[in-house]
């Protein structure tokens, strides 16, 4: 009999699942399918910050707090000022080594294993790393470790130890990526392409090399590190499950009498200027049977007034309804990839780049092709649908700079450090909104600079047929040993 009921019971709904689903399927075959084009979506749902707060610390750190109570977590962020850029021309590579080792090599109260093994009890983490333009240090841990990760964390920011056996192991692992570095020809690209730009002597373009790492030693990184982790040049942003009041006073407690005696360092930054204008650069991979290109010149930064409109001509030129994309790939066929944008930094020149991969054969009339699409944008209008492709790509995908909360803390601690408005990105919402197809002529004429570019060819001399002499311009075999 108990056989039996659980018969029954599958049987009443298998015939449940098989009514419903022939209605599903009847209702759906009643509605005829839309073309896409006929599609409607509401609009995305409007943008709103968290609330968060700011303080100041006596000794001059600045606090950003978000509560977010979803989840047991919490999470920090901490920016410094400093970066790569500001290493001795003769020591690049110094920065890297003292922003790894300020987490790897332990603190004066824990050995680097010691570190490493209450974290990993406790499923939390701690890194540091210093870039281009700024140094910084992360933790997340739950709310139950919260006390004991806070006070490791902060540790790790005013103590470090820089362990001699972990200085001489990030220096090993340093000289391995330099013998490795020129495996992908996509990353020799980029790193060539911007020595031609900036300079192969600027703190913009310049490489660790085996004689610069020798030239380091574990008392060049303590110095570097204590003239430039600073509290009054520290901003700390927590977001979690906390209570503000009580987060600021666990700061106010693990900060608070944090003081650097050494003088205040040069912060003062090198200008640029455009190295390399014209010409072509070729940089051999005899073994390739495709070519990677880059093509442009020295661009600006992002507090412009007309970036909002550069960003609207980087829509227009980039992805599937882009003219290159359309032009160069599609009905040409001349292209793996291409691409056109206007990279724009924070407090130094981007550049303009556009390029792609492309067979070796094609590699001359795919950087005509580019060449031409440039040029049309800046001497033909876009039509209504190019406008409003570019703008709506961008507008449209605007909600996923909110995704998360630390996501905008961590963009309101950039804007505070680079000293912009809290509200930029707002700004340069409307900016895009605002954006006609008079401005985008008028921008691309005044910034897209054909004559200036310079290109840059990683790839095999002996495949490129029509050769790059056909270019008319100058051709440089670039040696990257």
């Amino acid at each position: 009999m108990k056989q039996l009921k659980w018969l029954m019971i599958a049987i009443f709904v298998s015939l449940f699942v098989i009514i419903c689903n022939s209605d599903l399927f009847a209702n759906a075959a009643s509605k005829e399918p839309k073309h896409y084009t006929d599609l409607e979506f509401s609009p995305p749902p409007e943008i709103r910050l968290p609330d968060y707060t700011t303080t100041q610390l006596d000794n001059g750190l600045t606090l950003y707090l978000i509560e977010d109570h979803d989840f047991p977590l919490v999470t920090g962020t901490a920016i410094f000022r400093t970066g790569s850029r500001l290493e001795p021309a003769d020591k690049v590579g110094l920065a890297s080594l003292t922003g790894s080792l300020m987490r790897q090599g332990g603190t004066e109260n824990y050995s680097p294993n010691e570190l490493n093994q209450i974290l990993e009890q406790r499923a939390a983490s701690i890194e540091t790393s210093i870039n281009t333009t700024s140094g910084s240090a992360e933790f997340d841990c739950l709310t139950g470790d919260l006390d004991q990760v806070f006070d490791l964390f902060a540790e790790v920011i005013k103590s470090p130890a820089f362990d001699e056996q972990q200085f001489a192991l990030a220096k090993q692992q340093a000289e391995g990526r330099i013998s490795r570095r020129d495996d992908d020809p996509g990353d020799v690209a980029d790193r060539e392409f911007k020595k031609l730009v900036y300079g192969e002597d600027s703190p913009y373009a310049r490489t660790e090399e085996y004689e610069t790492l020798d030239n380091i030693s574990r008392e060049d990184v303590i110095a570097f590190y204590e003239s430039y982790f600073r509290p009054e040049e520290m901003i700390l942003g927590i977001v979690g499950d906390f209570d503000s009041e009580e987060m600021r006073d666990r700061a106010q407690e693990a900060f608070g009498n944090w003081e650097v005696t050494t003088p205040t360092p040069n912060y003062e930054l090198a200008d640029v200027e455009q190295a390399t204008t014209g010409g072509v650069h070729l940089v051999e991979k005899p073994q390739l049977s495709q070519s990677y290109v880059e093509m442009g010149h020295l661009a600006g930064t992002l507090d412009n007034p007309d970036y909002p409109t550069l960003r609207v001509i980087n829509g227009a030129l980039n992805g599937f309804g882009g003219t290159l994309y359309n032009e160069v790939r599609s009905r040409q066929g001349l292209a793996y990839s291409v691409y056109g944008v206007w990279r724009a930094n924070y407090d130094y020149p981007g550049y303009f780049v556009a390029g792609g991969q492309t067979s070796s054969e094609t590699t001359v009339p795919f950087i005509q092709s580019i060449q031409n699409e440039i040029t049309k944008v800046q001497e033909d209008l876009l039509s209504e649908d190019q406008l409003a492709y570019a703008k709506e790509s961008i507008l449209n995908s605007f909600i996923f700079n909110f995704e998360s909360n630390e996501q905008t803390l961590s963009r309101l601690m950039r804007y505070n450090y680079y000293d912009y408005p809290d509200d930029f990105i707002f700004q340069l919402q409307e900016g895009i909104r605002e954006t006609s197809k008079e401005d985008v002529q008028r921008v691309a004429q005044t910034y897209l600079k054909p004559e200036e570019m310079t290109t840059l060819i990683v790839g095999n001399p002996d495949g490129i047929d029509p050769s790059l002499e056909e270019l008319g311009q100058p051709v440089t075999h670039k040696s990257i040993n």
